[in-house]
């Protein structure tokens, strides 16, 4: 075999759905496996919730393989175990206890295939005692703390604008796949993999977390400020737009001031240290952003990064999409669609210098590639027949 990409001849069997458990195979999908999405004959679940599930769909089932089985069938089953045995890897985030009841949980696939890796996604962890309750993104936001310091200090807790712990969720899993997948080619033993949005939520907050547990101050809402050093993640106002900036330690700060003609601020007694831009750090904002509104974004930008000062503008959407880094970037990608047209998704945030591009196949439709699978595990035509008429699989 030619192997050209770090992955090729991996075969993945994928019971995910939504979005954890596919952004992780997707990653595996972009590093050449071969990755088979298993899904019940009526499709996954995010296929019937519009365009967000369609976006779910295109973005994260990028060049996988679709074969629709009805699980709670024992033919289906035997299929699914068939699939499993000439795979190496097995990722699944339904809820727990389903896997188990057809036959196909970790215990029972490692003790038939005990070099396999074996990695399942939940929402609060698989030994708590809320192991069985449903868990998405927004419950995992809510119970580690994120939605409690995220918000204005007077306003209600707020959410992350995006399903950010489950994609990192998927990213923290395809890790540990690959990990224990390494240990695997080394010792040639299988392993079980164990990720929750509930812990993924809580590391996200890492620096949160690790002042909260060496002050035993609890962190607080404070809008888009970082509570403890200032100016930090502070929002400027431009004649066109805002921008973002942090300029906290001393040094910066002075350069700062000096930057925007206001070398003053930086001898105000308010202002001399860290700790006193803290405790008046609206005072400050207001001389700040009564600089800022005076320049344009591009004025503002050009005068704060052409001298090492770290600042950002807020884009949209659309403008985030023109911008000349991610344009450079090449992480929005062309497509190929089932019907031969074409449409844009994310690829992959990495480079890697072995593989300069990646692939262009877009999602599958459901059960598309069922008649081949079943082809390859041996199934005559007139036996995909016979299931199909029972509607124990689907063929697009």
């Amino acid at each position: 075999m030619n192997i050209n990409r770090p992955l090729d001849g991996v075969r993945v069997v994928d019971f995910g759905q939504f979005i954890a458990a596919p952004a992780a195979t997707q990653i595996l999908v972009d590093l050449g496996a071969d990755v088979i999405k298993v899904e019940p004959v009526h499709g996954e679940s995010a296929r019937g919730i519009g365009p967000a599930g369609e976006a779910m769909l295109q973005n994260y089932n990028r060049g996988k393989r679709s074969i629709a089985l009805d699980l709670k069938d024992p033919q289906a089953q035997e299929i699914a175990r068939k699939l499993i045995a000439g795979a190496d890897i097995v990722v699944q985030n339904l809820r727990p206890g389903v896997m188990e009841s057809f036959g196909l949980g970790a215990e029972q696939v490692l003790a038939a295939h005990p070099w396999m890796v074996y990695a399942t996604v939940s929402g609060f962890g698989l030994h708590g005692p809320s192991k069985y309750r449903p868990g998405l993104d927004i419950a995992a936001q809510a119970e580690s703390g994120m939605m409690w310091v995220t918000g204005e200090a007077d306003s209600e807790p707020q959410k992350v604008g995006a399903q950010i712990v489950d994609v990192a969720s998927g990213y923290v899993c395809a890790q540990a796949i690959l990990a224990a997948y390494v240990r695997r080619l080394r010792t040639g033993e299988g392993d079980t993999v164990e990720v929750s949005l509930l812990e993924v939520a809580l590391h996200l907050q890492g620096t949160n977390w690790g002042q909260y547990l060496i002050t035993g101050e609890e962190p607080i809402r404070k809008g888009n400020g970082q509570p403890s050093i200032a100016p930090a993640a502070d929002v400027m106002t431009t004649k066109d737009g805002n921008l973002v900036l942090s300029a906290y330690s001393d040094v910066h700060f002075h350069r700062l001031c000096r930057l925007i003609g206001r070398p003053d601020l930086a001898e105000d007694p308010r202002f001399a240290s860290n700790t006193l831009r803290v405790a008046n750090r609206q005072a400050m904002l207001v001389e700040l952003r009564s600089a800022f509104s005076t320049m344009t974004s591009d004025e503002a930008m050009e005068l704060l990064t052409t001298n090492g000062v770290v600042a950002g503008r807020i884009n949209t959407y659309p403008e985030a999409m023109r911008s000349a880094d991610v344009e450079a970037s090449g992480l929005f990608i062309e497509v190929s669609d089932t019907d031969g047209a074409s449409h844009t998704a994310l690829g992959s945030p990495w480079h890697l210098g072995s593989m300069p591009k990646l692939g262009s196949e877009g999602d599958p439709d459901l059960g598309q590639h069922t008649a081949e699978l079943l082809a390859e595990l041996g199934y005559p035509a007139a036996a995909v027949d016979a299931l199909v008429a029972s509607d124990i699989v689907r063929l697009r």
